[in-house]
């Protein structure tokens, strides 16, 4: 079933990246992007777009149980994943992609006088021979990261996914560019996550293995360190990326493959780290955000802390139009909770209840040893 993904995505369970061919980058996608961005899914007409205002895109926001975010017009039936936001809640980028990650860019909607606007391709995706995403925010809100197969700086072509930025200029971001070494290598780039500090956390892919691990590069003196291999803790199970470290660098999330108490395929484990840079054994974060799907790999904490966004399959019977027949079976694939992944939310506060469970852990722990 992995054959098929998008070169940035990797095998959660062989730990390996899969490359699309260059005939489908080179000649179906500039095809191909024009249905994605033409008709995508259940397209919604300029005039008939909803006067969204508010904070979370106008949305009602969850309690201590998923819900999925903008049913219709983010969360769209397609695959959507990789949501993040400005810290002041203004702009919202994310993924979106056609089944089998044939086509792939980031999306974004804006708040302007308290109204959204209708999502739309970003400024800096819009060549279809080129996939992005994997869209990522620092905590101050001045740098975007996200991950693109495009050439680099030197105007040479890569075979490979790199993690990319942009820094922000007045309402809306500079050129692009390719952070470089010691970031990117010839190994495959994934899912920068940073702190306020400008620590670095990413996936690099072991282009001998095909083992994906989580590495942390310090910001010092304005470059960037040499990246270090993180600890078995975060580096858990058989399969690992895709990691969300916290402002504060208190915490990560991370999708784990392999673990005894997963709930299947990939869940999100949390791991908490302490004044002297140890790091809790992984905590699974529970059947809110973690079930049997094995598309459970991308997430967000909003800057406020009290939402995390996740990616996740999950089917839902249209009562309407029951998939059993041909009609439904149609109105079921032009609709979220359609077996591709979707976007959910769920209200935050639970990180503060894991963060206590580790807590006692570590004490236990220490008790043991007197």
């Amino acid at each position: 079933m992995f054959q098929q993904w998008f070169p940035f995505f990797p095998d959660p369970l062989e730990g390996g990246p899969v490359r699309i061919s260059i005939i489908v980058r080179s000649v179906l996608l500039p095809a191909l992007v024009l249905v994605l961005f033409c008709s995508c899914s259940e397209p919604v007409a300029e005039d008939s777009f909803p006067r969204l205002t508010g904070d979370y895109f106008g949305q009602v926001p969850p309690g201590t149980e998923p819900e999925l975010f903008a049913p219709g017009l983010i969360s769209s039936g397609l695959i959507d994943r990789d949501l993040v936001m400005t810290p002041d809640g203004n702009e919202i980028y994310f993924t979106i992609s056609t089944p089998g990650y044939a086509i792939s860019t980031i999306v974004e909607t804006h708040r302007v006088d308290d109204v959204w606007s209708k999502p739309e391709v970003a400024s800096f995706c819009t060549n279809p021979a080129w996939t992005a995403g994997e869209p990522s925010i620092s905590p101050d809100g001045q740098k975007f990261y996200f991950i693109s197969n495009r050439p680099d700086n030197t105007g040479e072509e890569p075979d490979d996914s790199n993690i990319w930025a942009m820094d922000r200029v007045g309402d809306g971001w500079g050129e692009p560019y390719n952070l470089g070494a010691p970031i990117n290598t010839d190994a495959q780039e994934f899912y920068p996550s940073t702190t306020s500090d400008g620590t670095l956390y990413f996936t690099r892919a072991d282009p001998q293995t095909r083992v994906h691990n989580i590495y942390r590069s310090r910001f010092v003196d304005g470059a960037y360190a040499e990246p270090e291999l993180l600890p078995e803790e975060i580096n858990a199970g058989r399969g690992r990326f895709h990691s969300f470290v916290a402002p504060d660098e208190s915490y990560v999330i991370v999708p784990v493959a392999g673990l005894e108490d997963s709930r299947g395929g990939v869940d999100y484990y949390i791991c908490f780290r302490d004044e002297s840079d140890k790091w809790s054994a992984p905590i699974n974060m529970g059947d809110g955000v973690n079930s049997s799907s094995m598309n459970e790999w991308s997430m967000f904490v909003t800057h406020d802390s009290k939402y995390m966004f996740f990616m996740s399959s999950r089917l839902a019977v249209m009562e309407d139009s029951p998939p059993n027949d041909y009609q439904g079976l149609i109105d079921n694939f032009h609709s979220p909770q359609n077996g591709n992944p979707d976007i959910y939310w769920i209200n935050a506060g639970f990180i503060e209840d894991l963060r206590a469970e580790a807590s006692a852990a570590t004490e236990g722990q220490e008790d043991s040893h007197e």
